[in-house]
């Protein structure tokens, strides 16, 4: 997959995600959610040519992400997904802790695709 596939992936990820909380579904939503966060970050590892061997990896990445950036927020906003990450396999949230944490991932998923573009701009 190309980095922009990921992007559209992400992007459709809080779509679906939306939907599944609508439906009641906290475990699905949660997942969604979590893969809208890393395929965004995956998207901004592959333009950077990172190794994508696994989770450490990608938290690893957004560190570095939001020092290139000057973003700091980006750790604590994945942060939130981390836990719906384990939400999915251990179901101790409920939907309103759910809803908090989607829009976190929003914000996350949002701002990561912003400074990609931007970034992609200036190398352009």
């Amino acid at each position: 997959m190309l980095a922009t596939d990921h992007i559209q992936l992400a992007k459709q990820f809080l779509v679906d995600a939306d939907r599944e909380l609508e439906d009641g579904d906290v475990f699905q939503a949660s997942e969604k959610l979590w893969g809208a966060a890393s395929h965004v970050v995956i998207a901004e590892m592959h333009r950077r040519e990172i190794k994508q061997s696994g989770h450490r990896a990608m938290v690893r990445s957004v560190g570095h992400f939001g020092e290139d950036f000057n973003d700091p927020v980006l750790r604590p906003l994945f942060s939130s997904a981390e836990i719906l990450h384990a939400n999915f396999y251990h179901g101790f949230l409920e939907n309103e802790d759910v809803k908090e944490h989607r829009d976190s991932v929003n914000v996350f998923v949002n701002r990561m695709v912003e400074l990609i573009d931007r970034r992609n701009g200036a190398e352009n």
